[in-house]
């Protein structure tokens, strides 16, 4: 037998299949690699759903704070190797040096804070008298050798009081004796004083402090109605309302409007939206939501303008109206809108928003499997940026050592970053894969704060400028019409400016009224003249 007849009898006798049968395996391959698909879309989702349910948990029952569970040096030490560590400052006993030894304070359970050296005092005075004078020694009378001061705070509820104005009227003797004579009497009568609000017995003080309870303490007018009632003044919701907004119509309207020209003069802004519900907004279901946007000056400002604007909508012809004009940098987050803005206004990515991504990717892990993932990377990445940013603040680096030590320190990381995150992959769908979406979408805007050293590495400064109005929003839930939400635009505006210019919200808007009161508002450098930062320093907040 030769070695082809050897090799055929030495493997396994061969099969003959017909192409039906053939057809029919391979349909049924066909089906399996499907079914493995479909199982691999099911994978993916439910642990899509996973991810969904441990960050759910995790905003429900963790921790609100982004910081991550592990220090900032152990994050970064996994990207570069630096074995330093800081260790974590310990709360200190406060010790006072006494002459002779060291006095430690005692901790106080039920006073953490201290009383204002600059209040008024009301002194009380105790002493002995009468037979408690005499000495229980000798039976002589004892005389002070000494006093001890003890400090208590009193506080007495806000008063109420009726502004009476009496004009008297003015007669001449002389021309009445001679009246027979054909003289005719003059009468004078004092002029009367302008009221704030024509056919009102509003002043200045009232108006002020129902804008400011329900603007900075965020008491809506139906509470501030009952407190006054309880009090025993009836005045109405409807009243008040009335006259916060025609106050906002005849007085803060022009002052407002001339925020809105100092704010587009400036080089560097932030802007942010959030939502806002109006009942009777033409052509609009009650339930649909309209928008309050936020636009600020930066860090860079000592006359710093926060401004709220609002608008029915969220689309791009908004913020493309109001910034009809500027030209400079603008803070945003990653919203689409703010892309199309025209030429002339750079916008600045934040990377607050990018860390939040990656933080989350973090929190949607397993226990356990966190540490060395993707998601720790990103984070690490993020957090060595802000450690560059926290370095700079604390040597009070100048606008031109910032921008350099940002080229030296922070691109090198930018770079890094940026090719770690083209090295990975992860399901578009998961809190990773948006994470690098993110990344990847608003990267162009993300560097952008290297090309000027009063940039800011996040939008932070507007979402804490925003979070008086959520806050607020809180209480008082919607506004009634487009009318009373412009007028709170426009006192949140006053009112959160004159806050970042160091001034007292009240004080400031009673001074304000009092002054636009018979002053003409058609003049610009009057208007001027009415800005926070013109404001009497004596205004300002303690």
């Amino acid at each position: 037998m030769n070695k082809t007849n050897d090799f055929q009898t030495s493997n396994a006798e061969m099969v003959t299949i017909s192409r039906a049968e053939y057809e029919r395996f391979q349909g049924q391959e066909q089906q399996l690699l499907a079914l493995n698909e479909r199982l691999a879309q099911m994978e993916q989702q439910i642990e899509g759903l996973m991810e969904a349910l441990r960050l759910a948990n995790h905003k429900r029952f963790g921790a609100s704070s982004e910081k991550s569970e592990d220090t900032l040096m152990e994050q970064l030490s996994f990207l570069f190797n630096e074995a330093e560590v800081f260790a974590a400052a310990s709360e200190k006993e406060e010790v006072t040096e006494v002459a002779g030894h060291k006095r430690r304070k005692k901790n106080n359970d039920y006073t953490m804070d201290s009383i204002p050296e600059d209040l008024p005092v009301e002194r009380i005075e105790h002493r002995l008298e009468g037979k408690d004078l005499v000495c229980p020694a000798c039976g002589d009378i004892m005389t002070e050798i000494g006093t001890e001061v003890v400090n208590k705070l009193k506080i007495i509820p806000a008063q109420t009081i009726v502004e009476q104005h009496v004009y008297y009227t003015y007669a001449c003797k002389s021309c009445a004796e001679t009246a027979d004579d054909g003289c005719e009497t003059p009468v004078v009568k004092v002029p009367h004083e302008k009221s704030i609000i024509p056919g009102s017995f509003a002043t200045a003080e009232a108006i002020a402090h129902i804008m400011t309870q329900k603007f900075v303490m965020g008491s809506p007018l139906y509470r501030q109605e009952q407190e006054l009632n309880r009090q025993g003044i009836p005045l109405s919701r409807q009243t008040m309302s009335n006259w916060i907004l025609k106050a906002s119509e005849i007085y803060l309207t022009p002052v407002y409007e001339q925020l809105h020209r100092e704010l587009l003069t400036r080089d560097v802004l932030h802007a942010d939206e959030t939502t806002l519900q109006v009942l009777h907004e033409p052509g609009k279901k009650p339930q649909t939501e309209s928008y309050m946007w936020l636009y600020r000056t930066s860090g860079d400002t000592d006359k710093p303008i926060v401004m709220y604007v609002y608008q029915p909508g969220r689309g791009a012809k908004h913020p493309k109206a109001f910034l009809t004009g500027y030209k400079g940098y603008l803070h945003t987050d990653g919203y689409a809108v703010y892309h199309g803005l025209p030429e002339g206004i750079t916008v600045v990515g934040c990377h607050a928003h990018l860390r939040r991504k990656f933080d989350e990717a973090l929190k949607s892990l397993p226990k356990g499997k966190t540490k060395g993932s993707s998601a720790y990377q990103g984070l690490a990445y993020c957090d060595l940026l802000f450690a560059i940013e926290k370095g700079l603040d604390e040597k009070n680096a100048t606008t031109e050592e910032r921008y350099k030590e940002r080229l030296e320190q922070a691109k090198p990381v930018l770079d890094a970053m940026f090719a770690w995150a083209n090295s990975r992959t992860a399901a578009p769908k998961s809190a990773l894969g948006k994470a690098f979406t993110y990344l990847k979408e608003q990267w162009p805007y993300l560097t952008n704060y290297l090309k000027d050293g009063r940039l800011e590495l996040s939008n932070n400064r507007a979402e804490r400028s925003i979070k008086p109005f959520v806050i607020s929003r809180k209480n008082f839930l919607f506004a009634n019409t487009p009318k009373g939400a412009t007028g709170s635009a426009i006192m949140f505006s006053l009112i959160q400016t004159a806050i970042e210019n160091g001034l007292d919200p009240y004080k400031y808007l009673a001074w304000l009224l009092k002054q636009a009161k018979d002053a003409d508002l058609m003049d610009a450098e009057v208007v001027q003249s009415l800005l926070p930062w013109c404001a009497p320093t004596e205004y300002r907040a303690k």
